[in-house]
């Protein structure tokens, strides 16, 4: 029953807050870069779409199918990156992976609302699901600007 309790302490209030009110859920229509990643271990799934412009996110849209941890670092994340560089969106996603994995510190802002997810480092089977928004936003940035630079 302990392990029930504890997964029910997981899913907070905020989190669920944050799964219930995803920022920029609509697609682009002409994004820089599209990038969809899947979760083979739960099937959860994000399409990110951005506009990159002088280096940093102008527009982003993003389609989220994921369970409540998922859809709540998406939330954190559509509500931070338009503005963020390349580099910050990498940062993010290897400081959050840290934080899950080995107890590292909070992401930096405009990131550090992921710290609401901390509670997930204990539950290793929702990792991939939390990380996947970060993922596909770090990938479409890189291939945004490799495009951009060809």
């Amino acid at each position: 029953m302990s392990g029930d309790t504890d997964l029910i302490k997981l899913y907070s209030g905020r989190i669920l807050e944050l799964a219930a009110d995803i920022p920029h859920t609509a697609r682009l229509e002409a994004p820089d870069a599209t990038v969809k990643k899947r979760s083979p271990l739960c099937g959860s799934t994000v399409t990110v779409d951005l506009v990159m412009r002088d280096g940093r996110v102008a527009a982003y849209g993003h389609e989220v199918k994921a369970c409540a941890l998922g859809q709540a670092a998406a939330s954190v994340v559509g509500g931070a990156i338009i503005g963020c560089s390349e580099a910050q969106i990498a940062e993010a996603r290897d400081g959050l992976k840290a934080m899950l994995k080995s107890g590292g510190p909070t992401p930096s802002a405009p990131f550090d609302g992921l710290e609401v997810l901390r509670p997930a480092a204990a539950y290793k089977n929702r990792h991939a699901s939390i990380l996947l928004t970060l993922e596909a936003a770090a990938e479409a940035a890189k291939t945004a600007r490799e495009a951009q630079s060809a």
